[in-house]
């Protein structure tokens, strides 16, 4: 657990960095795409009790978790300009906030109905992940199609005006 919350906190520093040189679309692909890969990944390696490369896997998961959570107001100022992206981004952890709960809902269901046919340790779980890389795949899609709010919209700040001594 140690290691993994090192790379959530290594993540936030490194993809929130990258997205600064590529741009947060560019990041957002990358972390759904590898994602997607690296999701449909784990239950081979479990399977074939690939230690090294399953806790690996897992590490950048995880450094892509946090630089998600590091990248976001940044994208979504880049969407939506600065006037209501404190508002956006409230409205954003309320529906992460709301997957923290739905999700481990899901996934333990997905995962007693694999019990239930039978499967124990890492075979139970192999559906879990397919379906996590399922709901990545969404969310690639949806940012691909996501575009950014025309900016006669965005916020613009009052130039100051210049006061006689």
């Amino acid at each position: 657990m140690g290691l993994l919350s090192l790379f959530n906190l290594l993540g936030r520093f490194f993809w929130s960095s990258a997205s600064d040189k590529m741009g947060r679309k560019p990041t957002y692909m990358i972390y759904f795409g590898l994602g997607i890969a690296l999701y449909a990944l784990v239950p081979t390696l479990a399977a074939n009790h690939s230690l090294a490369l399953f806790v690996i896997v897992c590490c950048v998961i995880l450094s892509m978790y946090g630089g998600g959570f590091a990248t976001v107001p940044a994208y979504l100022r880049d969407l939506f300009g600065t006037m209501q992206v404190g508002a956006i981004h409230g409205r954003l952890l309320t529906a992460w906030s709301t997957a923290g709960i739905l999700g481990p809902l899901i996934v333990n269901y997905l995962h007693q109905s694999q019990k239930d046919k039978g499967l124990t340790g890492a075979e139970a779980y192999q559906t879990v992940f397919y379906v996590m890389a399922g709901v990545l795949v969404v969310g690639l899609i949806a940012n691909m199609l996501v575009t950014a709010v025309n900016e006669k919209y965005h916020y613009k700040e009052a130039t100051p005006k210049k006061v006689a001594a």
